[in-house]
């Protein structure tokens, strides 16, 4: 259970970024917000081993050249040429 209350001052481009990722990710502000904190402030340095140790144990993907990801933005951005 929540307890606790934080008031935070933010720009309307930060308000607009958090709303869209959680309306895409389908959770509240809030809890993008908590998720944010919890990934940047890990609670201890267990925590931050486990993560890191997680990660480190997921299994390879195919990723495309940096060439091409750089390209694939290029046109992504209108930059085409």
């Amino acid at each position: 259970m929540k307890t606790e209350r934080l008031q935070v001052l933010i720009d309307a481009a930060q308000r607009d970024r958090l709303e869209r990722t959680a309306s895409a990710r389908g959770v509240s502000v809030a809890s993008l917000v908590r998720s944010a904190i919890d990934v940047v402030y890990p609670s201890t340095a267990a925590e931050r081993a486990q993560a890191a140790s997680a990660i480190l144990a997921a299994p390879p993907i195919e990723a495309p050249s940096v060439s091409d990801l750089v390209r694939e933005l290029d046109d992504l951005r209108g930059r085409r040429g």
